[in-house]
C-alpha cells in the first residue's frame, strides 16, 4: 500500500477537480459523493463529441453517486450475480453476509450479467447457448430464456431504443428490440473478436474493442455504420477502406481460439501483440480508457477525433475498468498480476496498487452502490474478490463456480443502464 502518496494526491485531485465538494463524511476516500453537473447534451442527440469540451462542467457519472437509486430499483434487495462460464450456472451472493444464497443453471457458457436499459431486468449472456436468461432483481429468480445468436456481451443505446449484442464469434454487432430481443439488423465488423464498448458523452458514437485483431472500432449506432477503425499496433486511425472480416468459424473453432488465447495469457504468454478489453469514458467525456491485456495497461483515446493519445502502464493482463462513485479514479483489474491499479483521472497516472495476497485472477465486476466495495470475479480461481475501496484491502474471497466472469452487483445508482456489468448514466 502507498497511503502517504494517496493522501498527497488527494490534495492534488481537489485542486485539479476545480474545487468540487469533498467526499461526504463517513464515505470512503475513493467513494465520496462529490458533486457534478450532468452532461449538457442529451443522450442520443446529434451534438458532436467535441461538445464535451465546452466551458460547461461535465460529469457523465453525475447520477451515479451513493444514494441516487432510481425509484425503479429502490426496493430491490442488493445482490451479486456471478455467471460461472465453465459451470453454466449463476451464483447469487448476499453482499452483507458474503454468503452464496443459491446457484442455478442457465445456458451454455454464461459470460456477463447485464442490467437492462430500463433497470427492470438482468440478462445473463449465454454465449455458446445462444440465449439470454432474464433474472427478476426483486426475487433473484430466472425466467424463460430468449433465443439470441452469440450473445457474448450486451449493451443499450443511451436513448433505450436498441439493444446491442456483441456477437464475438460472428464478428457482428447485432441490433435488437430491447424488450423482445428480436433481431432488427446485423452490422458486420471490420475486426475480430468485438467484446466491450462505451459511448461518447452525447451518446452518438460507440467505441468497441476487438480482442483478436488488436483494434478498436467507432460505430454510429443511429446510422448503423462503422465510422473508423483504430489499429493499436501502430496507433493509426482509418476512416476509409474499411471492410468486413470473415467470422472465426463455427462454435468449436472459435471457442478453441478463444480458450487457447486466454490459457496462454494465464501462463504469461501473449498470443497477440495487442488484446483490447474493457472500455470506459472519462467523467469529463473527453477520453476513452481502453484496457489492453497484452500490453499490461490502458490506452487513452481522444473521444472527439478518436486518435490514440497515450498509454498508462498498470499491470499484467489489464482487463476490467470501473469508475469510483466520486468520479475521481478508475479501478483497473490486472488479471495476470493479481492486482488492481487505481488510476487518477486528473493526473492520468496510477496512484495506488492493491495486491491480492497469494495472487489471483481479478476479472470483471463492479462497485457497490455506496462505493465502499469493489467486487471482481476470480476468472481462473473459482472465487469472487471483495476489496475495500478506502484502503485497498482484500476483505473476502467467496467460492463460486468454475470460470466466474462478468459479475454484476445490483442495484446501482443511475437513471438508465448502457449495459455490460453495469454502466449507468
Amino acid at each position: 500500500m502507498t497511503i502517504p502518496l494517496i493522501g498527497l494526491v488527494s490534495c492534488v485531485l481537489s485542486a485539479c477537480a476545480g474545487g468540487r465538494p469533498a467526499p461526504a463524511p463517513g464515505l470512503p476516500h475513493h467513494a465520496g459523493a462529490a458533486g457534478g453537473t450532468p452532461a449538457a447534451t442529451s443522450p442520443g442527440s446529434a451534438a458532436s463529441a467535441s461538445a464535451t469540451r465546452s466551458a460547461t462542467p461535465v460529469d457523465v457519472y453525475a447520477h451515479d453517486r451513493p444514494g441516487m437509486l432510481s425509484p425503479v430499483v429502490a426496493r430491490f434487495p442488493e445482490r451479486v450475480y456471478v455467471p460461472n462460464s465453465e459451470s453454466d450456472t449463476v451464483s447469487v451472493i448476499d453482499p452483507r453476509t458474503y454468503r452464496v444464497l443459491r446457484t442455478f443453471a442457465v445456458g451454455r457458457r454464461p459470460q456477463h450479467v447485464v442490467p437492462s436499459w430500463d433497470l427492470k431486468t438482468l440478462w445473463v449472456n449465454n454465449n455458446d447457448g445462444n440465449s439470454l436468461t432474464p433474472i427478476d432483481p426483486m426475487t433473484g429468480r430466472a425466467g424463460k430464456p430468449v433465443l439470441v445468436d452469440d450473445p457474448y456481451n450486451l449493451y443499450f443505446t443511451p436513448d433505450g431504443r436498441t439493444a446491442l449484442v456483441m456477437a464475438e464469434r460472428e464478428n457482428r454487432l447485432d441490433f435488437l428490440n430491447p424488450r423482445t430481443m428480436r433481431l432488427r439488423h446485423s452490422l458486420h465488423m471490420p475486426c475480430r473478436g468485438i467484446n466491450h464498448a462505451d459511448f461518447t458523452a452525447d451518446g452518438g458514437l460507440l467505441l468497441g474493442s476487438c480482442e483478436f485483431s488488436g483494434q478498436l472500432v467507432v460505430i454510429d449506432t443511429a446510422a448503423r455504420r462503422v465510422r473508423a477503425v483504430i489499429d493499436l499496433a501502430d496507433g493509426t486511425t482509418r476512416r476509409r477502406g474499411i471492410r468486413r472480416v470473415t467470422p472465426q468459424g463455427d462454435n468449436a473453432s472459435y471457442q478453441m481460439e478463444h480458450d487457447m488465447a486466454h490459457d496462454a495469457m494465464r501462463h504469461g504468454h501473449m498470443p497477440y501483440p495487442n488484446m483490447p478489453q474493457d472500455v470506459k469514458l472519462s467523467p469529463d467525456g473527453t477520453v476513452f480508457y481502453v484496457a489492453d491485456m497484452a500490453k499490461d495497461g490502458v490506452w487513452l483515446v481522444d473521444a472527439a477525433d478518436f486518435r490514440v493519445t497515450g498509454f498508462i502502464k498498470t499491470g499484467a493482463g489489464a482487463h476490467g475498468l470501473y469508475v469510483s462513485r466520486d468520479s475521481k479514479v478508475l479501478y483497473v483489474s490486472n488479471r495476470g498480476a493479481g492486482s488492481v491499479s487505481v488510476v487518477s483521472f486528473a493526473l492520468r497516472l496510477p496512484i495506488d496498487t492493491w495486491h491480492i495476497p497469494g495472487g489471483g485472477s481479478p476479472d470483471m465486476g463492479g462497485v457497490s452502490a455506496d462505493g465502499r466495495r469493489l467486487w471482481l470475479s476470480g476468472r481462473y480461481d473459482g472465487v469472487v474478490y471483495v476489496f475495500d475501496t478506502e484502503n485497498g484491502g482484500l476483505i473476502r474471497k467467496i467460492d463460486v463456480g468454475a470460470g466466474p466472469h462478468g459479475l454484476s452487483i445490483y442495484p446501482q445508482p443511475g437513471r438508465y443502464s448502457l449495459g455490460h456489468t453495469g454502466i449507468f448514466r
